[in-house]
């Protein structure tokens, strides 16, 4: 008897993490969102319980227009998690997001990484969907 094949899936976060549990959420409905402290303005990202600049816990929730800028990038030529091998060659960037938070996503809706991805690229969300949460991707304007 012949055993069926898995199909790989993407590693996907816990939505039970006390401090991130709020920015997967909103991912639900495609949206980005991200911190801002009341009490010195510090955009906070990745999300946490106090502000990473005066360490103020009034931290508000914002929603991200979801455009933003290559600030770094790697191509992937090689992956070894099996949800990504076939995928390979393909883009990880930093992405600084028009409303301050910078965060490490790949970059899609691209035929060949190497030639079409670059530093200071406008960029905008495209949402990978999955039953519980999305993942924010970024495409190209």
């Amino acid at each position: 008897m012949s055993e069926e094949k898995k199909v790989p899936t993407r590693p996907l976060p816990k939505l039970t993490e006390l401090d991130t549990a709020e920015f997967w959420r909103g991912t639900k409905d495609k949206e980005f969102r991200y911190q801002k402290c009341a009490n010195c303005g510090t955009v906070v990202w990745h999300p946490r319980a106090h502000c990473t600049g005066c360490v103020d816990g009034d931290l508000q929730w914002h929603v991200s227009a979801g455009q933003g800028t290559i600030y770094s990038y790697s191509i992937v030529r090689l992956s070894y998690h099996p949800f990504f091998r076939g995928k390979a060659p393909f883009a990880v960037a930093y992405v600084d997001l028009d409303e301050g938070p910078r965060f490490l996503t790949n970059v899609v809706g691209v035929d060949d990484p190497g030639a079409d991805v670059h530093i200071g690229q406008r960029v905008q969300l495209h949402w990978e969907e999955y039953e519980e949460l999305s993942v924010p991707l970024v495409t190209p304007v």
